[in-house]
């Protein structure tokens, strides 16, 4: 499994990535549709020889009977030249990102979800670093959308080990609560650390890689790799 992950990042880092797929994924409910809120969130393989290792992940939210998404998510390029890293809308809530297609990890929708939908906003507003991005140990994009799970916890997100920068918390504290807001974890920033939670189960964050056991979806967490085992983490649909 190994082997077939990182050949398939690097065939992509090899190939023109402009040229790589970048249409929808048909994951993401019709808006013509589909009159209930919507929230989702996405992972995956990153640009270049970076998605060997790691994931880019981001968030889309549609309002009730709203005619579109929003996506919201942190891009790194033009960041140097004075581009805001929290890029809005600049591509549909699930395309496939330069290649690779994205894994559906959060699907919440219906009663609450519109409430839940103005939290991730004002915590979208309130992201530390609006201007700041580095790919390793962070923040990047797996900060960002950490930190939206930590603000709104409803969300139980469960981020893949492959999403390096997650464990960066904010402002260097040492303490903070897991990405699904059910949990506890100890990090430096970012480099090293230990994370235990409902949803997470337990990691060790070594220079930024994962290792871990899931025991409610029963798994191994390894870098490259990912998740390894019999099951992946539920999509959790609110009714």
């Amino acid at each position: 499994m190994l082997t077939h992950v990182g050949c398939a990042a690097l065939e992509r880092a090899n190939g023109r990535r402009w040229e790589a797929r970048r249409d929808s994924s048909a994951q993401a409910p019709d808006p013509a549709t589909t009159d209930e809120p919507v929230i989702q969130v996405y992972a995956a393989r990153t640009v270049g020889w970076r998605g060997v290792f790691g994931v880019h992940t981001w968030i889309a939210l549609k309002p009730t009977a709203a005619a579109a998404y929003r996506r919201y998510e942190v891009v790194g390029w033009g960041v140097d030249r004075g581009l805001p890293a929290v890029r809005v809308d600049r591509a549909g809530p699930d395309n496939y990102w330069f290649g690779s297609r994205p894994e559906l990890l959060v699907d919440v929708r219906g009663a609450g979800v519109e409430a839940l939908i103005g939290r991730v906003e004002a915590a979208v507003a309130r992201y530390p670093y609006p201007a700041t991005y580095r790919t390793w140990p962070g923040p990047n994009s797996n900060t960002f959308i950490a930190w939206i799970g930590r603000e709104v916890p409803e969300l139980r997100l469960h981020l893949p080990p492959t999403a390096i920068g997650k464990d960066y918390l904010p402002d260097g504290v040492p303490v903070g609560l897991t990405p699904g807001g059910r949990g506890g974890q100890v990090s430096l920033l970012g480099l090293a650390g230990v994370l235990a939670g409902w949803d997470e189960g337990l990691e060790v964050n070594v220079l930024g890689l994962t290792f871990g056991i899931d025991v409610r979806a029963p798994a191994l967490k390894l870098p490259v790799a990912g998740r390894v085992g019999v099951s992946p983490s539920p999509v959790r649909v609110a009714r």
